[in-house]
């Protein structure tokens, strides 16, 4: 198992996805390994890759990440987990 298995396994326990969830990714080497795509179905997720070289499929997504992290998260500082999360969830309910 390598690193990025671990973090999925970790988020499969914290999160408890149901059966049928969809996991998108790009096409980097570690989501395409053999290993990580068959960790998928055996938790029972759809697996779903964005279209060779169209980065399309992930700007929009990436666009909300970065305007976050820019307006909220790097103007300060937390010092708890729960705090981030509490800033996100009252960030985004202003929309």
């Amino acid at each position: 198992m390598n690193g990025l298995d671990a973090i999925l396994y970790m988020a499969i326990a914290y999160r408890t996805p149901p059966k049928g969830c969809i996991h998108h990714s790009d096409r980097g080497s570690q989501y395409c390994s053999h290993d990580y795509q068959e960790i998928l179905p055996q938790r029972g997720f759809k697996a779903s890759m964005s279209g060779k070289g169209n980065f399309y499929d992930s700007a929009a997504v990436e666009t909300v990440f970065k305007t976050i992290k820019a307006e909220l998260i790097w103007r300060m500082s937390r010092e708890t987990r729960r705090q981030i999360e509490m800033a996100i969830f009252e960030y985004s309910s202003g929309f």
